[in-house]
């Protein structure tokens, strides 16, 4: 009779590999999540300071007003202000300078769909536009509506210490001259969300 070689796990090393697999999984899984939100909350953070940097730098070269505003329809191709910041936000061309997209060459620069699933807004005075003058400086309150001047982005996490000195959430801060920048100190994070009367989420 011939031979026959048997192919195949034995019982002991199927077992082993399941045991390595469950223990990889196992510290891979929640770091995985850990790294997805971040990335989520990251992401709207840097959006929103890069659609100031573009309104900030086309003001000037363009010689008109840029304005920033929420937007409840940012994606369409009527895009207007009105609605939150979470359900998106445009950047224009604001020739007549009253915060609306209604004008002729009134064109969107840019446009940002709604926040990721899971992700939260504390905007400061509820506020929801930002607008430039031409000669790229903040134009500040406008007809009464005050410009926008901090929002915390956060998650369910809220704004815990992740690492030293660092927060999950991220605090974007517009000064009146129109500078934006984005911060992670945990203190100023959580100094931002007290002094705005707010909760993240």
């Amino acid at each position: 009779m011939k031979r026959q070689t048997q192919n195949g796990f034995t019982l002991y090393e199927l077992l082993i590999t399941m045991l390595i697999v469950g223990v990889v999984l196992s510290l891979g899984v929640p770091n995985m999540t850990e790294f997805t939100r971040n990335s989520r909350i990251t992401t709207t953070a840097n959006d929103l300071h890069a659609a100031f940097q573009v309104a900030r730098s086309e003001a000037p070269r363009g010689k008109t007003n840029i304005t920033i505003c929420a937007s409840a329809n940012s994606m369409a191709a009527a895009a207007d202000c009105g609605g939150t910041w979470d359900q998106g936000f445009i950047v224009f061309i604001d020739i007549n300078g009253d915060l609306l997209r209604n004008g002729v060459g009134e064109t969107v620069l840019r446009a940002h769909p709604a926040v990721a699933d899971g992700v939260s807004l504390a905007v400061a005075n509820d506020a929801t536009y930002f607008s430039y003058a031409p000669s790229g400086m903040g134009r500040g309150n406008v007809n009464g509506n005050q410009a926008l001047t901090q929002v915390i982005v956060c998650d369910k996490r809220g704004t815990i210490e992740t690492t030293k000195d660092f927060s999950a959430a991220r605090l974007f801060v517009s000064t009146p001259l129109g500078r934006a920048t984005v911060v992670r100190d945990v203190t100023m994070v959580d100094n931002a969300l007290l002094l705005m009367g707010k909760s993240c989420p």
